[in-house]
């Protein structure tokens, strides 16, 4: 059986899309002060625009 190199190929740039995302989301929530208490954040994914 001969290997599927689009499978791989895609396999790895899906693992590095998502190690690039917890990167970048590691950096916003360490440079971001820490929000008063009682207030209410929302969590936005990336890739979604807010309307």
């Amino acid at each position: 059986m001969k290997p599927n190199y689009q499978y791989e190929k895609r396999q790895r740039e899906l693992e590095k899309k998502k190690k690039k995302a917890e990167k970048e989301q590691k950096k916003a929530s360490t440079s971001e002060p820490p929000s008063a208490p009682g207030t209410v954040e929302t969590v936005v994914p990336p890739g979604k625009a807010q309307n």
